[in-house]
């Protein structure tokens, strides 16, 4: 992990910064608006029920009973609870979900004593593959002991209310818990995480480590940060924004929701009076009715699109606690959820094929692996190198190329493709080496490709093929030609004077010419006639234009009969083997 250095060498400040860069200058007739508590998306108003609300101008749609409900509905392989409409709707106190959220996330303790920090490297300044956790009472206090977490993201068109500086869209973030017990003043985190963070059986001085989908990564740049410290009498004293890998080192101004000026860009506030909570809550005094006392429940949002992070995608929502306000405290309590869909997804299309997806030996064709990251309205293209193969020949069909085949291409950098270039839309692409080169042309039968992407800014996607859109087919071409020939024959027939079949022989000259003179090119001896007539049985062919001629002589076997001979029969033959197409 590298981290950029903003403060003295060795220092907390020298790991990781404020990321909150705020400038305010107030003059006459300014009016600063930044919208967080009054997008008229979701109610900042102390309580959790969709049906309370009371605060928000425009009224607010969404309340942390949807969030329950839109999570508790969705499959678990999803990061929900698996639940049935029914089933979910008793858990939540409510039958809808949020209107539009692109992320959410609801997640309940099993028990007081579950999923609790340990040791001392768990603070935030400190990477996350150092934080320890364990199961078991001992060394919590109440007031630290989280009961739930929540979160939900929301990308917004950009407005008075809902301002999104120089992003094309206003994204939002809000984010909840409750507590055990009130009786305290109390200090509470929240990370937002690219990576997918999840609870490791690795262990870490004694303790369990955590697990991370990128490993050996854990933090990226970019991960989010919010730390607010609260009483139980309702004041939000500070919210302050954190960035790992920052850039920028001020703090926040106070942010409480309720007393928020013209707008805000963070804000948050706990509940000032006892609310029904609309899911199953006990709290330390037993309040009846899922009663939450005052500053048991806390609620908050920040607009991600004024802190320039409407890009980044979060998958994984921590809420913690701690014992005081600074950032090298050691951390209490935590939640772990899943929140968004960073999985950036690969695809691939073969370039250079028509409707046949048929090529000829020596028709080069490229292959286009293309990665799109969602989560975020404007997420940073992804960055890292797509190793290509090309599975066949297969007679018969496309084969699978889910492993193994030859290499067409290895660490292609990935880069922007968009027209025009856009490098925060979640697209970036590589291409592949030209296959069936006329160098190097492809035997006849059936190809596939596969992509392999290896990114450095996100999860890596599976491999990618598809033995329908990612094939194509070689196959050689044919030429028919002719070639004639000709074997000329020829057929004597005799008849006597009174019309009698003759007996005897007859010879047959063929000559080169169009007048049976000179040497004869070949001669047919002595053919015995048969019912008057004969025929040679020649096997000169001839596979050219030309003329020929013959003449026949008979030889009677009857000594009263008068040989003859026939006139000069004469044949031209023209072949033209190139003919009309």
């Amino acid at each position: 992990m590298t981290r950029r250095v903003v403060g003295a060498t060795g220092s907390w400040r020298g790991k990781w910064a404020l990321l909150l860069c705020l400038t305010i200058v107030m003059g006459a007739g300014v009016v600063i608006v930044f919208g967080v508590h009054d997008t008229g998306r979701f109610q900042l108003d102390g309580d959790a029920a969709t049906g309370t609300n009371t605060a928000g101008t425009p009224a607010a749609d969404d309340d942390w009973d949807k969030v329950c409900y839109e999570v508790a509905v969705k499959p678990v392989a999803q990061g929900g609870l698996g639940l049935t409409a029914a089933q979910a709707t008793a858990k939540c106190g409510i039958s809808v979900a949020t209107t539009g959220a692109t992320a959410t996330s609801w997640v309940e303790e099993p028990d007081s004593n579950s999923s609790i920090f340990t040791g001392g490297g768990s603070k935030d300044p400190i990477d996350i593959n150092q934080w320890a956790w364990k199961d078991g009472a001992g060394g919590l206090p109440d007031k630290d002991n989280l009961q739930h977490a929540y979160a939900a993201r929301y990308s917004l068109p950009p407005g008075p209310n809902c301002p999104s500086g120089s992003s094309s869209t206003c994204d939002v973030i809000y984010f909840g818990s409750d507590r055990f017990d009130n009786s305290g003043d109390a200090q509470q985190g929240f990370w937002f995480l690219q990576n997918a963070i999840t609870l490791g059986s690795n262990k870490v001085g004694g303790a369990n480590g955590f697990a991370s989908s990128n490993a050996p990564e854990f933090h990226r740049p970019g991960d989010v940060l919010i730390i607010s410290d609260f009483s139980n009498g309702g004041t939000v004293s500070t919210i302050t924004v954190y960035s790992w890998d920052p850039t920028c080192n001020l703090t926040g101004p106070a942010a409480k929701c309720t007393t928020a000026a013209n707008g805000d860009l963070a804000c948050g506030l706990v509940n000032p009076i006892t609310v029904t909570m609309p899911w199953s809550f006990t709290d330390k005094s037993s309040t009846p009715s899922n009663g939450a006392l005052n500053g048991e429940f806390f609620e908050a949002g920040i607009n991600l699109s004024l802190l320039n992070l409407a890009g980044e995608c979060f998958s994984t929502m921590v809420a913690e606690t701690r014992s005081s306000t600074s950032t090298t405290a050691v951390l209490k309590d935590f939640v772990l959820g899943h929140f968004g869909v960073c999985a950036p997804t690969l695809s691939t299309s073969v370039q250079g094929l028509d409707s046949t997806r048929t090529v000829l030996p020596g028709q080069q064709v490229q292959d286009l692996a293309t990665v799109t990251v969602t989560g975020a309205s404007a997420p940073a293209d992804a960055q890292g190198t797509v190793d290509f193969f090309l599975c066949g020949p297969s007679a018969t069909g496309n084969p699978d190329c889910s492993t193994g085949g030859t290499s067409a291409g290895s660490g292609k950098v990935l880069a922007d493709i968009s027209s025009p270039p856009n490098a925060n839309d979640g697209i970036s692409g590589a291409f592949s080496n030209f296959v069936n080169t006329s160098a190097s042309p492809l035997a006849p039968g059936f190809y596939c490709f596969r992509a392999e992407a290896h990114l450095t800014n996100y999860d890596s996607p599976p491999p990618f093929t598809d033995s329908t859109n990612e094939c194509f087919r070689v196959r050689e071409v044919s030429r028919t030609t002719t070639a004639q020939d000709w074997l000329p024959n020829d057929t004597a027939t005799v008849v006597l004077g009174s019309g009698a079949q003759a007996s005897g022989s007859v010879t047959f000259s063929l000559f080169l010419n169009g007048n049976c003179t000179g040497a004869p090119a070949a001669q047919f001896v002595g053919i015995p006639l048969v019912g008057g007539t004969a025929r040679t049985s020649n096997t000169t062919v001839f596979t050219a234009s030309t003329t020929v001629s013959w003449r026949v002589t008979f030889t009677p076997t009857d000594p009263n009969v008068v040989g003859s001979t026939s006139n000069c029969e004469i044949s031209t033959l023209s072949i033209d083997n190139v003919g009309i197409p």
